[in-house]
């Protein structure tokens, strides 16, 4: 995998100046240039928006005492998008604008978490179901169950604490 960026960083560039070029050819080289530019003020006020929304789900799940997990992701999703809306081209808009699709963006996120080879700490134990609510973290496989003596039932037990050295 680590292999693989290098390439991405080199084909990328020559995909977008390809791209620009054939673009430019048919329409002319002032209105490529006006689309670009039209695409990154559009993008900007699309995340604006969406990021926004996003903001509020997750304060929205805080304030309901749940981890917004999936408006984190969202939000690194929504970071993604910004970085490829400003940048001039036409492929990273497309995918700039898949991101910030709240469809688009789920369906990305719930295929990379459900990738074998990505592993996000955290988020498999602490109740977080990237299939949507209602799904519990104690039936997936590889669960492992927490050692004797500690609450698995979403129980506080509170109290005070004094610490003698």
């Amino acid at each position: 995998m680590i292999r693989f960026w290098p390439w991405l960083f080199i084909a990328i560039p020559l995909i977008e100046l390809y791209l620009i070029i054939k673009v430019g050819g048919i329409i002319g080289a002032f209105w490529t240039v006006a689309l670009v530019v039209l695409t990154a003020v559009i993008g900007v006020n699309l995340l604006r928006i969406q990021g926004f929304s996003t903001l509020q789900r997750a304060q929205l799940n805080m304030a309901q005492g749940q981890l917004p997990a999936m408006e984190m992701l969202e939000g690194v999703f929504l970071a993604i998008a910004g970085v490829l809306l400003l940048t001039p081209g036409f492929l990273t808009d497309a995918i700039g604008f898949l991101c910030l699709i709240p469809a688009s963006r789920r369906a990305m996120i719930r295929w990379l978490l459900s990738s074998p080879n990505i592993h996000i700490g955290g988020f498999g134990s602490g109740g977080f179901d990237p299939g949507g609510p209602g799904g519990s973290p104690f039936t997936r496989p590889g669960y492992t169950p927490p050692p004797q003596g500690r609450a698995v039932d979403g129980k506080t037990i509170e109290g005070e604490y004094t610490r003698k050295d």
